[in-house]
C-alpha cells in the first residue's frame, strides 16, 4: 500500500517530468531528451556537484548562511543547499518553477520575481547564487545591481553564465560558432533541425561585461574561475576549438565571485 509520502511524491515527479520534457523536447528539440529528463528527476548528485563548486569558488560553506537562489528553476539546487544547512530563499520568473521549488523545499520561501526586482531587503543575504540565469534577463546590469543590493557587505555573489564567444551552446547542447548573430543563429539551428524561438531569451555575455555590471552596481570582482575551460566539444573540430580557447583566453562560461 502506498505511503502518504509516496502519494505526495507521485504528482510532484509527474510535474517535474512534464517541466523538463517541455524544456528539453519541445523548447530545445534535443534528440536525447528522455535521458536528460531522467537525470534531472534524480538530480541529487548533479546539484551536490554545483553546491561543492559554489563552496570552492567562494571559500565558504553554505551551512548557517542566508542564501538567495536567483532563477531557481524547479528547485533542485535550493533543496540541496537547504539540506546542507542554508536558509534558502528562491526566486524565479516562472510560476511553475516556483510551485515546484515550494513543493521540494518546504519552509524555505520561494516567490515569483524577476532578477531585476528582487523583493528582499538590502544587505539581507550572505550568498547570492545565480547559475545560468543572467543570460535570460532583460536588463543584465540592473539584475546584477539588485543582487549586490541584497548582498550584505563581505558576502559573496556567485555568477555563472554562458560566454558569448564560446564554441558550445549549453542549452541546446550543440557546437556553436562563437559570437554568432541571432539571424545567423536561427539559420544555423534550423539547418540542424532545432526550434529557434528560445534564442530570443538568450543574451550571453563576457567576462568584461560581467565585471562592468558588478562595478556599476557598487561591487568588485574577487575571483574569475576557469572551471571546465577545455570541455571537449565539436567532435573532430575539438583540436581547432581547443586552439581557439588557448589563443584567445575565452572560456565556455563566465564564472566569477564578487562582493561589496
Amino acid at each position: 500500500m502506498p505511503t502518504m509520502s509516496s502519494r505526495v511524491a507521485e504528482p510532484l515527479t509527474g510535474r517535474l517530468a512534464a517541466y523538463y520534457t517541455r524544456y528539453y523536447r519541445d523548447t530545445l528539440g534535443i534528440p536525447g531528451w528522455r535521458d536528460l529528463v531522467d537525470v534531472r528527476l534524480d538530480d541529487t548528485v548533479y546539484e551536490a556537484q554545483r553546491l561543492a563548486q559554489l563552496e570552492r569558488a567562494t571559500g565558504r560553506t553554505v551551512c548557517g548562511t542566508r542564501l538567495l537562489n536567483v532563477g531557481c528553476g524547479p528547485g533542485g539546487f535550493s533543496a540541496c543547499a537547504a539540506a546542507a544547512g542554508a536558509a534558502v530563499y528562491s526566486i524565479d520568473a516562472s510560476e511553475e518553477a516556483v510551485w515546484l521549488t515550494t513543493a521540494r523545499v518546504p519552509r524555505h520561501p520561494a516567490v515569483v520575481a524577476a532578477a531585476e526586482a528582487i523583493p528582499q531587503a538590502a544587505a539581507f543575504f550572505d550568498i547570492v547564487y545565480c547559475f545560468s540565469t543572467l543570460e535570460h534577463v532583460d536588463d543584465r546590469e540592473r539584475a546584477v545591481r539588485e543582487m549586490l543590493r541584497v548582498l550584505r557587505p563581505g558576502g559573496a555573489l556567485y555568477l555563472h553564465t554562458p560566454n558569448r564567444f564560446a564554441c558550445f551552446e549549453g542549452h541546446y547542447k550543440v557546437f556553436w560558432p562563437p559570437g554568432l548573430p541571432q539571424a545567423l543563429a536561427r539559420t544555423y539551428l534550423t539547418l540542424r533541425g532545432r526550434p529557434t524561438a528560445f534564442l530570443a531569451t538568450l543574451r550571453p555575455t563576457t567576462v568584461t561585461e560581467c565585471r562592468r555590471f558588478v562595478e556599476a552596481g557598487g561591487g568588485r570582482v574577487v575571483r574569475v574561475l576557469a572551471d571546465n575551460a577545455y570541455r571537449r566539444t565539436g567532435g573532430p573540430l575539438w583540436p581547432l576549438v581547443r586552439g581557439y580557447y588557448l589563443a584567445t583566453g575565452v572560456r565556455p562560461y563566465v564564472e566569477m565571485v564578487a562582493t561589496r
